[in-house]
């Protein structure tokens, strides 16, 4: 039940939702997603904090930098919720 929570919070924003859409088309990380939305590097911090909660997106990191994409498992439901927004 919890991890239904935390996803069904974290598509209940509409940055986040922003954000998933950004990331449909691949994988970047917090200064790119950050400057594509216009949103403070700590906004996007907390947004991907939550939806990586949520694991609805995955974080790879390479040296100092850390890379976002979305789970393999939501792909598909994330992608229908987007389709219907």
């Amino acid at each position: 039940m919890k991890k239904l929570e935390y996803l069904l919070k974290a598509l209940a924003s509409r940055r986040r939702l922003e954000i998933i859409k950004f990331l449909l088309k691949g994988e970047y990380d917090v200064s790119q997603i950050a400057e594509h939305l216009n949103l403070s590097f700590r906004a996007t911090s907390q947004h991907l904090r939550v939806l990586d909660r949520s694991d609805v997106i995955e974080a790879r990191q390479e040296g100092t930098h850390v890379f976002y994409r979305l789970s393999k498992p939501y792909n598909q439901l994330v992608r229908t919720v987007i389709d219907l927004v």
